[in-house]
């Protein structure tokens, strides 16, 4: 790992280029500015490569980025590498380690606050099904809203019960770009148990508010857990290891 010092939010370079890609709608870049920007990790993997070298190598940034990520209860670990604010965006980058048994998905359909453009770094691919609420036929889910709890917004509140019906089953392969807005409701999963990776980059918040859905009898309380710094510098290991095998798409 490299021992070179940078600074998370500062003057990278990989950061300050993928910002470059987003200007063209102000400081709020929309879903094309976003596409724009995952196109561009997609075209400079080496330069993202090298990225991801810095900011394992420095114990501060390593330090830093794992104390604003996360594991997720469905089994993979979200990651922010980077926060931007003129234009505002965040990267991030998800990892579902391999041979990982407790889950490879998110099980529970979902909508995002914000638009987001990604790229399948490493992996086979991903396999995607998306929602719509339905008067008729479907199966039953319980509906929760997340963020609209003032004093805490990260709690799931309930707001009825609805019948879901399948729309769409997109699969994305290794390697590709793809992008998601505020009206999709989904679930995401890899499409097998080997190391999977997607580069994230996210938009400003649309919406206050968004959708999670729960089975019947399922429990709402889903943790995350913490990520240590050397989770994240055994994640980033793991990753560039496929990035340089020559693996990765």
């Amino acid at each position: 790992m490299s021992t070179t010092p940078v600074v998370v939010n500062g003057d990278h370079p990989f950061p300050r280029h993928l910002a470059e890609a987003l200007h063209g709608n102000g400081s709020r870049p929309g879903l094309a500015q976003l596409e724009a920007a995952a196109e561009y990790v997609r075209a400079h993997r080496p330069a993202f490569a090298a990225w991801l070298r810095d900011l394992a190598g420095d114990p501060v940034a390593a330090a830093d980025v794992a104390k604003r990520s996360y594991w997720h209860p469905n089994g993979f670990a979200k990651i922010v590498l980077h926060t931007g604010v003129e234009p505002e965006f965040r990267v991030r980058l998800h990892v579902w380690p391999e041979g990982e048994t407790v889950s490879r998905g998110e099980s529970n359909p979902h909508s995002h606050r914000w638009e987001f453009a990604s790229h399948v770094l490493t992996g086979t691919g991903m396999h995607m099904v998306e929602f719509a609420e339905t008067a008729d036929g479907g199966k039953p889910f319980r509906r929760y809203r997340y963020g609209a709890d003032p004093a805490n917004p990260a709690a799931l509140v309930a707001d009825g019960e609805v019948r879901l019906k399948r729309r769409a089953s997109p699969h994305v392969q290794g390697g590709d770009v793809y992008t998601c807005d505020t009206s999709v409701v989904h679930t995401v999963r890899p499409v097998d148990a080997g190391l999977t990776a997607t580069v994230v980059v996210q938009g400003p918040r649309r919406t206050s508010t968004t959708v999670v859905y729960c089975e019947p009898g399922e429990s709402d309380d889903q943790p995350n857990l913490d990520l240590t710094p050397a989770d994240f510098e055994q994640l980033v290991t793991a990753v560039l290891a496929k990035l340089d095998s020559g693996v990765a798409p």
